[in-house]
């Protein structure tokens, strides 16, 4: 991985999850509560989620080769979706499935300090792992406000971890909100409650997470601060006088794909524009150093053909 904070804030929260999961199962022996049986679950697929972002980290540094020209990079993309999966079917499915099968046959919690005091415990661990991804996503958040960030992120490891610590921070007190009314009250059903709220809450953030990373695997292009260098290393006012229309994707996180016609003076020789092509390829990469693979199409603008609607910058889509 590039960012070495994704992996910090991937690997403080695998160790946080993994310590606080046995506890949450520990817990749930002692005391026969549902939230923690559910929490354990979700923090164990929490754990789970971080080894497959580790995973794709590592695949995604793989050599392009013949069959895969273009690289890995598009792996993290990949994995990041495959921990919405596993974190709806089996941190959301199952806290529901444990939430009304707690409701329908409640019973009383025991030994009332095992929970309340591994919870306590395990929102402190989560502090702690949520703190290390705020303060590597700010390092490349920028003036970006959080939901910005989550949507407008292509390095999918740092939402993802933010999303997931967040997800565990609330339900970690809906748990102990259920846990604690159904101590006051004498009624377990409360603990059934706080069991489904967490579910919903985990099949939220899921939904959150397929939608964001489901858009990176389709291709995004790249950001408009960037696309605007592009544009602006593109033109030498010389040789290249103009963008006719241009293409960005993002084949990973830090490899960016740039396809361009632009426009050359008509009495250039092909010599002039080969070395005018070679010129502004070298100052996109200077600009936009993650601009990685760049084809660059010269062409003789016409300003007739563009006012009557031939011009390939009308397409759908054309920038």
């Amino acid at each position: 991985m590039s960012a070495s904070g994704g992996t910090k804030a991937i690997v403080a929260a695998l160790a946080a999850n993994l310590a606080i999961a046995v506890a949450k199962f520990v817990a749930f022996i002692f005391s026969g509560s549902s939230s923690m049986l559910a929490e354990s679950v979700h923090s164990l697929a929490d754990s789970g989620n971080q080894g497959l972002l580790l995973v794709g980290g590592k695949k995604a540094q793989r050599e392009a080769t013949p069959q895969h020209p273009f690289g890995y990079g598009r792996e993290r993309y990949i994995y990041a979706f495959l921990v919405s999966i596993v974190l709806f079917s089996v941190g959301g499915m199952f806290a529901i499935y444990e939430g009304y099968e707690k409701i329908k046959d409640p019973h009383e919690i025991e030994h009332w300090y095992w929970p309340v005091g591994v919870l306590v415990f395990a929102i402190i661990a989560e502090s702690f792992s949520f703190r290390t991804a705020i303060k590597e996503s700010n390092a490349t958040r920028g003036s970006l406000t959080w939901t910005q960030f989550v949507r407008r992120a292509k390095a999918p490891e740092l939402p993802v971890v933010l999303l997931e610590d967040l997800g565990a921070l609330v339900g970690l007190i809906l748990a102990l909100g259920g846990v604690g009314l159904a101590l006051a009250t004498g009624d377990g059903v409360w603990d059934g409650i706080g069991t489904l709220c967490i579910g919903v809450l985990l099949i939220a953030i899921a939904i959150i997470l397929a939608a964001e990373t489901k858009s990176l695997l389709l291709g995004e292009a790249a950001g408009i601060e960037e696309v605007n260098k592009i544009e602006q290393a593109l033109v030498d006012g010389d040789t290249v006088t103009k963008v006719i229309h241009m293409r960005t994707l993002h084949l990973g996180p830090e490899e960016l794909l740039v396809a361009a016609k632009v426009a050359v003076q008509h009495d250039n020789t092909a010599a002039e524009v080969a070395a005018a092509i070679n010129a502004a390829e070298e100052r996109i990469r200077a600009a936009v150093p993650i601009a990685r693979v760049i084809y660059l199409e010269p062409d003789i603008y016409n300003e007739s053909a563009a006012a009557a609607g031939e011009n390939p910058a009308k397409s759908p889509g054309a920038h």
